[in-house]
């Protein structure tokens, strides 16, 4: 009797303990952990998450990309960009974008000064470094043609994600970057960079990117948990803006081989631009994804054309 009652006690107090623990969550990364993730180191340090019940486990893709890994239920949250989700949509890929991290597309090509490159004429007879994709080649196409080139003029070269400024000192004159992230690094190594954003040439390209993302299986079956999460990730973006140096010292506590000079002045950079002219974090705009879709559709990317409102939501925003 008395071991019948001490293997209830023990059983009791094991789900008592899970409940108390909270529902243990994944999120898995779009690349290694950067200032566009420290909205959510700042949620898992500040205890965020514990207090809307959830035990989050932040996690760098490895196995297939982000988008694949959540579309398999193998993490419930990832972070992903808004090409690849209408990418993924269109093969029947059911992930959906939660928030835009990043209110405005803050990237473009850069150059170091001696390559001369001013604008994307200046691109003729030079070497790009990239990825080959399709997307890069229409990209480099949209804006020199805009700016009156010739996109055969541009050399083409697949070095992934070899460091932009060794291959700049060799083989490569420009590449795709962040400027929170590579022009601000430029800057602490005493580099000088020419930098031409996208969305000056072209504002089908001022996409969100990158965004938060989940599953339909996750939005139909744990709503709950969608918001419990959406809740203490904004918090974190939110604490992010107004002291965006102690979010950075929040990052390099979770990633201490990250450089810290680096870390602080693109979490500073980045504190205006998580939320920019948006009323609130995260919101995500009709219009950028029919943009951007239209732009992909027009240059031949896509076939056929997916729902956006089912691609994306700001309902677990809160606002």
């Amino acid at each position: 009797m008395k071991r019948s009652i001490l293997i209830l006690f023990i059983i009791g107090f094991a789900i008592l303990s899970t409940e108390l623990l909270g529902k243990n969550i994944t999120v898995v990364l779009d690349w290694t952990p950067n200032t566009n993730h420290t909205g959510l180191y700042v949620a898992l340090s500040k205890g965020y998450f514990q207090a809307e019940g959830l035990e989050v486990e932040i996690l760098q893709p490895s196995g297939g990309a982000a988008d694949q890994i959540v579309a398999s239920g193998r993490a419930d949250f990832g972070v992903s960009y808004q090409e690849n989700v209408i990418f993924a949509r269109i093969e029947d890929v059911p992930i959906v974008s939660l928030a835009a991290i990043v209110q405005h597309n803050t990237s473009g090509f850069a150059a170091l000064k001696s390559k001369k490159i001013k604008s994307p004429k200046d691109w003729a007879g030079k070497n790009y470094g990239g990825w080959g994709s399709p997307v890069e080649r229409a990209t480099l196409k949209t804006l020199i043609e805009q700016d009156g080139g010739d996109f055969k003029e541009i050399n083409i070269l697949t070095t992934g994600s070899a460091d932009f400024f060794q291959t700049s000192r060799s083989s490569v004159d420009f590449a795709w970057v962040f400027a929170g992230w590579t022009n601000i690094e430029a800057k602490l190594k005493g580099f000088d960079l020419d930098f031409i954003p996208l969305r000056d040439y072209d504002s089908s390209l001022d996409y969100y990117t990158p965004v938060i993302i989940t599953n339909e299986k996750m939005i139909k079956n744990d709503k709950e948990v969608v918001a419990k999460f959406m809740k203490a990730v904004r918090k974190g973006y939110e604490f992010t803006i107004s002291d965006p140096l102690e979010a950075g010292e929040i990052l390099l506590q979770h990633v201490p081989e990250l450089d810290k000079a680096l870390v602080l002045a693109s979490s500073k950079f980045l504190s205006t631009r998580y939320q920019d002219d948006a009323p609130y974090w995260g919101r995500q705009k009709e219009s950028v994804w029919l943009n951007y879709q239209n732009w992909l559709f027009d240059k031949g990317l896509i076939k056929n054309k997916i729902d956006i409102n089912k691609a994306y939501t700001n309902k677990f925003l809160g606002k």
